[in-house]
């Protein structure tokens, strides 16, 4: 990937993920680690990024959502967070250490605040911390980058395997259970999913799985179809946003169709929405939600919104939305989980 796009993302993380400094001091951050192994052990709290036995930035309710929270605990959600290593000079090689703290202060205070915490409401929420690859191995140049690019990828999903593993074995205890992700979060979901769920009976614990921002080909599994409707569990919903009328290069070669969720409607049979749906987006500032800030329309293989209505959005001039994938639909994503979890248990 080249230094522009880097710096773009650089950007653009900063714009939506800003204000979060805020919340530093309600969270410990004095990260604790066995520096003298290299793979994670579940065992031991801190090396979760969020989970349910400690105080952790996913569990921050935005103060407009304070009044009517109502935690559950009957069910089980497990985020896997997005590269937050993207360094482009890997410093620390192509995957990235457990114990880093600077890049943990960073994952915490971003996916973990402004993602994981969508999910806090509906159930106990586990993120592991994983040696996520770095950015750069989505966008192998040479031979040698791309045989490098998939160590990167193996080793960090064995992490998130193990994990989910340890997850099963110490935590579950029968409850339901959903998936979410983000980025290389998703890339690695998707593997879990077909690993753990597709062709095992753990499928009928899946109330449903969010695969946000990476493109699931909707043959990729055999047992776990696409969403079509809002209250359909056991099923896969995804989406990728760019700026209406914007189709990047790779998407415009991808060879197969994708998973494409609107998140504004969750209906197969109403693909296009107006922003008057929206409920409401998390964007500059964690504790402002913003509503009507984005419509949704799939086009092919991914979904279309007009540039992002916001205070300060002159600034925002990228096409590729990304990074808010989930920001941009923030409270509608919240309570379609609900939905969804709540058709589960009738």
């Amino acid at each position: 990937m080249n230094r522009l796009f880097i710096n773009v993302l650089v950007v653009v993380y900063l714009l939506f993920n800003a204000g979060c400094a805020q919340h530093i001091q309600q969270f410990k951050s004095n990260y604790q680690f066995d520096t003298a192994i290299a793979a994670p052990n579940y065992a031991d709290l801190n090396y979760w990024a969020a989970h349910p036995y400690k105080n952790d930035p996913s569990d921050s309710v935005a103060a407009p959502l304070i009044a009517g929270f109502v935690p559950d605990s009957t069910v089980d959600v497990f985020f896997i967070h997005p590269t937050t290593y993207t360094d482009p000079l890997k410093p620390m090689g192509m995957n990235a250490p457990v114990y880093n703290t600077n890049l943990n202060h960073k994952t915490d205070f971003s996916t973990i605040l402004f993602q994981a915490s969508i999910f806090n409401e509906v159930g106990r929420v586990f993120s592991p911390r994983y040696r996520q690859a770095n950015l750069s191995a989505y966008y192998p140049i040479s031979k040698q980058d791309t045989v490098e690019a998939i160590s990167a990828f193996e080793l960090a999903y064995s992490d998130i395997k193990t994990a989910f593993a340890y997850y099963l074995a110490n935590y579950n205890n029968g409850r339901p259970i959903i998936i979410a992700s983000h980025s290389q979060g998703s890339t690695h979901g998707k593997r879990l999913l077909k690993e753990f769920f597709d062709n095992t009976s753990l499928k009928n614990k899946l109330v449903v799985a969010y695969l946000v921002g990476m493109p699931i080909a909707n043959d990729y599994f055999s047992n776990l179809p696409a969403c079509k409707t809002p209250d359909q569990t056991g099923c896969i919903c995804s989406w990728r946003t760019f700026k209406d009328g914007y189709e990047p290069d790779w998407v415009a070669k991808e060879q197969y169709t994708t998973i494409v969720t609107n998140p504004l409607t969750w209906d197969s049979n109403t693909p296009n929405a107006s922003r008057t749906l929206n409920k409401g987006g998390i964007l500059l500032k964690f504790n402002k939600i913003v509503k009507k800030v984005a419509n949704a329309r799939v086009n092919g293989n991914i979904l279309w919104t007009d540039k992002p209505h916001f205070f300060g959005n002159i600034l925002y001039t990228t096409k590729n939305y990304h990074v808010a994938d989930y920001n941009l639909y923030y409270l509608n994503v919240r309570e379609n989980v609900a939905v969804r979890k709540k058709a589960f248990n009738q």
